[in-house]
């Protein structure tokens, strides 16, 4: 930070949600969900690793106002069901334990008297959702069912990896797969996208000038291929390389040398 003269940490992972680069594919799915929980529907995002999907849940979240949302975002692993639905109802501070039918109807009694007292409208995001067993995935189709689908009262986002949208696309799970009114995939940051992303993440740092020369901008791009999270790492060894010899410029040999020697 002293040698470039930094304000902040460069290439960090604890970005303030106002601090990020409004890209057109992602604000336009951050807008996109947003319309489908206000319509008291249910979506899925699919996204390669490093393309911009935690942004966008983050995004997601922030915009929705408090006094008329309850969100809850879970990060999954390989649960069954009924330990899916434990999580959920430790998270609404409901009782965890008893059967899976009980803890379903535990759950539609809180998402419903939240909803008819309270006027909020509960809104699940499954992250890590590529994860998800099968009889868990089904849990969309049964926590969106309110009284024989006469009632739109909970939004579920399901966001995953591309091995997702393989999941989705099974046959034992169309029933689930009608239940989700838009389904967006993400992908990574093009030649353009990437440049830009360098820029800002060294501007809200603090820096004015990119300490990235064209050829490093392009090497960096070439050897992450828009990889945001690859990006930040590989930028910021890159930076860390220079300013041990005293330069403020990143040159392409510089991202070459680098590259040697980090595990991407």
């Amino acid at each position: 930070m002293e040698k470039f003269h930094f304000t902040s940490p460069p290439f960090t992972r604890e970005i303030r949600i106002d601090h990020r680069l409004n890209l057109p594919l992602l604000e336009a799915e951050i807008t996109a969900l947003r319309a489908v929980i206000e319509a008291r529907q249910s979506a899925a995002l699919v996204a390669p690793a490093g393309s911009g999907k935690t942004v966008v849940l983050r995004a997601l979240k922030e915009s929705l106002p408090a006094a008329r949302y309850s969100v809850y975002y879970f990060k999954l692993s390989d649960l069954s069901a009924r330990d899916m639905c434990r999580q959920v109802a430790q998270a609404l501070g409901l009782e965890s334990r008893g059967q899976y039918p009980s803890l379903v109807r535990a759950l539609e009694d809180r998402f419903r008297a939240g909803y008819d007292e309270q006027a909020l409208r509960p809104v699940l995001i499954f992250d890590d959702a590529q994860d998800m067993r099968p009889d868990a995935i089904r849990l969309v189709r049964l926590l969106t069912n309110f009284e024989m689908d006469s009632r739109l009262v909970v939004s579920i986002i399901l966001a995953g990896q591309l091995t997702l949208k393989q999941r989705l696309l099974a046959p034992d799970l169309e029933d689930v797969r009608q239940r989700l009114i838009h389904c967006a995939e993400l992908r990574l940051l093009s030649r353009e996208d990437t440049f830009t992303y360098l820029d800002h993440r060294t501007k809200i740092a603090g820096l004015v000038l990119s300490p990235f020369t064209d050829g490093a901008k392009e090497a960096l791009f070439e050897i992450t291929r828009g990889n945001m999270r690859a990006l930040d790492k590989l930028g910021l060894a890159c930076l860390k390389k220079v300013a041990q010899v005293s330069r403020t410029k990143v040159e392409a040999a510089d991202v070459a040398i680098v590259r040697g020697e980090q595990w991407m």
